[in-house]
């Protein structure tokens, strides 16, 4: 492999730097790298083209000050409108977890059965959205059952954003407060340097993030006690303990590097969906008209593409009808044949008519279809 590519050899040697980006930086160096030992392209340009070259360049740095102007304006309106937001979610707070009664709600006759506020409404939002509904269990129902709400901040240093969700009191962990942190490496471009979780304190026996394996033991085994094993499972809460680079490279190999960026991509994926789309609409998610939207959002190319996709499946069911059709016409010319050379009084002819009959007549598993 020549110095040019990028290698295993290259990521590697940045999992040992203590902040863990080092994996990011690397492969923005190596790039960084490429370019220049690519920049001979010019030099091998005729004058005339290298100068018009030299002209589209400075166009580009000229574009590229307008959009860092566009990026900080951005921000700015953002950061604007995210303020704005905050009364609408304080009521929503305020309307959801019963601190507040709407007008014109009917009084409840029995005060002690009243439901105050909406009950699981963000269980019911999160497990309404595709991403986030994988991740729930039937045994994380319990716990985000108590789930009161959920914010998101912008982080400056190092920028990013932090997800935060509010627990009632529970039986599950001591926490009344679950954080998210994201660190980004570039704000404007989702490269993720790193994500920390809060550690939860969950209550004995309740982790839902364990399971507790019991074996019995073995005929004649000294020890009569049954053998508990703890086992990792899969759960909601785990998107609290974050996939990390491992500090000792030797502990990454090429296949475990795809692993684990597969994990980072999903992790951020979920993280950025809870803050993009669920707190935002939380209430459309709900309800359930969040969803209908997301079938919706379908452009015309979209369905260009899908109705060309129909016409050939349609154009080569049509013609693997055609090939079945010629089939059967040309099973038949040969059984005719066979049954005329048959006629003849030739001993072989019944042999060969059977085996043509069986290559002929295949069973329909074996058609094309």
């Amino acid at each position: 492999m020549s110095n040019d590519n990028l290698n295993m050899s290259d990521l590697t040697a940045a999992l040992n730097v203590e902040d863990r980006a080092g994996l990011v930086n690397a492969l923005k160096n190596k790039l960084q790298n490429l370019a220049g030992q690519h920049s001979d392209v010019l030099e091998n340009l005729t004058p005339i083209v290298r100068k018009r070259v030299e002209a589209l360049r400075e166009i580009q740095n000229q574009h590229n000050e307008i959009e860092a102007k566009f990026f900080e304006e951005k921000a700015a309106l953002e950061a604007k409108y995210q303020k704005l937001y905050q009364p609408f979610y304080t009521k929503r707070y305020e309307i959801v977890n019963g601190v507040v009664e709407v007008e014109g709600a009917p009084e409840e006759e029995d005060k002690a059965d009243e439901e105050k506020g909406v009950p699981d409404f963000w269980l019911i939002a999160l497990k309404n959205n595709e991403i986030t509904a994988e991740e729930i269990t039937e045994r994380d129902e319990g716990a985000l059952k108590y789930l009161k709400d959920i914010k998101w901040n912008k982080v400056e240093e190092p920028k990013g954003f932090k997800l935060e969700f509010f627990f009632d009191e529970n039986p599950y962990f001591k926490n009344t407060l679950l954080t998210k942190t994201y660190h980004m490496i570039d704000e404007d471009e989702p490269i993720l340097e790193k994500a920390i979780g809060t550690e939860i304190e969950w209550y004995p026996g309740k982790c839902l993030t364990q399971k507790i394996l019991k074996k019995k033991p073995k005929k004649g085994s000294k020890n009569t006690k049954p053998i508990t094993k703890t086992e990792e499972c899969e759960s909601f809460f785990n998107f609290f303990n974050p996939p990390q680079v491992p500090e000792d490279e030797d502990d990454l190999d090429e296949e475990l590097a795809e692993e684990l960026q597969g994990r980072m991509e999903q992790d951020y994926d979920i993280g950025s969906t809870i803050k993009e789309k669920i707190i935002s609409h939380a209430v459309s998610w709900f309800t359930g008209e969040a969803v209908d939207e997301d079938d919706l959002e379908m452009d015309d190319d979209e369905i260009d593409e899908e109705e060309d996709d129909e016409e050939d499946e349609e154009e080569d069911d049509e013609e693997d009808e055609d090939d079945d059709d010629d089939d059967e016409d040309e099973e038949e010319e040969q059984g005719k044949k066979s049954r005329k050379k048959s006629s003849t009084g030739h001993k072989k002819s019944g042999r060969s008519q059977l085996g043509e009959g069986q290559q002929g007549e295949r069973p329909p598993e074996c058609k094309q279809q």
